[in-house]
């Protein structure tokens, strides 16, 4: 009886609060607007979940020093660099907190847990999308040998205070900037390449055109594959256009169809790409294959898009006409065309002039090496970029040390300009027609030459890096 009164009593219940729902209405329900759009990430207000602000850090709860860890390893994962960089950013500064912090870094999330001797905390946050800023990095190791050295004196607002004015920071270049930089260094990477004048030209407006369009797009937060294929087929349409133009003033210009490829480079992922890399080598395997899974993708859809622009358009890859200059004419625009080349894209990646023409000089004696050494020594191109890569990780080590800038902000813009994009697409060309054969031969000579770079950082970063040398 006593069960059967309990089941009545909850059926009333029930009953009642459905009725009671049924007639409450929301105040102001018809003034009210359901939204139509919902981030998918909702912001973290790092004020907002503080315990104790006004407490110096080394005295907060395990909650506020976790939270200033994870966010300094965040914001240095949002400027695009490794995750052995983001663990050890957050070990140091948990050290001067007094916690022991372990975290698994991914290429947009980090988990993470951190212990004080009696009370543990764990938590994971992640990042809206993936990106590359290099200045970003710097002033994250800044802030990183500023707290190991005052942090102690710090309260864990004035924490949060000084990563505020370094997540707020914008730009240092506005979109026309970015285009005319990804303009010259696509220019100098189709000269690089073989190509001429005629093939520099159209290259420079295409890509130029193309990622002004790309930049623009992000910066609207429009979805990231979306803006890798529009900006592709603008590029290539756009040098299809100049191309044209130019036919009507030169004879047989639209026999220089080739520098098509070299409009569309700008797109290919070579900073995470070679990170992924350098994360596998530290057995950091889930950011590793993350990092490499991104890349490809990109790749991938960067490739697609170019090869059906082209073949709409009647677009081929061929090889490019000899140039017929001498040796050291050749080596001497080597030079500038690497150095051009670097310091673009380490504009596009946000270095500041500095720091960009610092990995401009980098790049411009390693990337010289490694075609000298193909021309006029006999090696293959994927020893080549062994050697490379590995003079950059030596030439940017020495650098870094003296000019104080983030070794990865050097080594990785420096041979992005060796990371084979023309062998890349004519893979995908040769697939899309079906030319099995071809398609192999130039797809495994870019995986080849894509292992072997990050192998010559790997290298040059054992020999000169105690830290990173040893597994712990």
């Amino acid at each position: 009886m006593d069960r059967e009164r309990t089941d009545r009593d909850l059926a009333h219940a029930a009953a009642g609060i459905r009725e009671a729902i049924s007639h409450v209405r929301p105040p102001h329900a018809r003034h009210t607007r359901v939204p139509h759009h919902h981030d998918n990430h909702m912001e973290v207000r790092w004020h907002e979940v503080l315990d104790e602000g006004d407490v110096l850090a080394v005295h907060a709860r395990v909650a506020d020093k976790s939270s200033i860890i994870c966010r300094a390893g965040l914001m240095l994962l949002a400027g695009g660099t490794g995750s052995w960089r983001v663990r050890d950013c957050m070990n140091k500064i948990a050290e001067v907190l007094g916690v022991t912090c372990t975290a698994s870094v991914s290429l947009t999330s980090i988990e993470c847990t951190c212990i004080d001797g009696r009370d543990s905390f764990s938590e994971v946050v992640s990042l809206t999308t993936t990106g590359v800023n290099t200045e970003r990095i710097w002033h994250m190791e800044r802030f990183t040998r500023a707290v190991q050295r005052y942090g102690r004196t710090f309260t864990v607002r004035q924490f949060h205070d000084l990563m505020d004015g370094i997540e707020r920071k914008r730009g240092n270049y506005a979109p026309w900037a970015v285009g005319l930089a990804s303009a010259a260094a696509c220019a100098s990477f189709v000269f690089l390449l073989g190509g001429g004048p005629i093939e520099m030209g159209c290259a420079f407006v295409g890509a130029g055109l193309g990622n002004l369009i790309r930049r623009i797009m992000l910066d609207r937060r429009l979805t990231h594959f979306a803006c890798v294929g529009v900006s592709v087929a603008a590029a290539c349409l756009a040098y299809l256009g100049c191309l044209r133009l130019l036919s009507l003033f030169i004879p047989g210009a639209l026999e220089h169809e080739a520098g098509y490829i070299g409009a569309m480079l700008f797109v290919i992922p070579g900073f995470p790409l070679i990170t992924s890399g350098l994360d596998l080598a530290k057995l950091d395997l889930r950011s590793g294959i993350e990092r490499a899974v991104y890349a490809i993708t990109v790749i991938v859809v960067a490739t697609l898009i170019a090869w059906l622009v082209a073949s709409t358009v009647q677009l081929y890859p061929d090889e490019f006409d000899p140039l017929g200059l001498p040796s050291t004419a050749v080596l001497a625009l080597r030079l500038v065309a690497s150095f051009i080349g670097v310091f673009g894209f380490s504009v596009m990646f946000n270095s500041p002039v500095r720091l960009a023409a610092a990995a401009g000089v980098a790049g411009a004696l390693a990337n010289t090496l490694r075609l000298e050494l193909v021309d006029f020594a006999g090696m293959s191109p994927e020893a080549a970029a062994l050697v490379g890569a590995a003079c950059a990780g030596l030439i940017a080590s020495a650098i870094a040390s003296r000019l104080r800038f983030p070794r990865i902000s050097l080594t990785v813009p420096s041979i992005v300009i060796m990371v084979p994009g023309l062998y890349m697409y004519r893979a995908v060309y040769y697939m899309g027609v079906f030319a099995v054969a071809d398609a192999m031969e130039w797809a495994i000579r870019a995986v080849m030459i894509v292992l072997f770079l990050p192998m010559g950082l790997a290298i040059a970063r054992i020999l000169t890096d105690p830290e990173w040398r040893h597994c712990s």
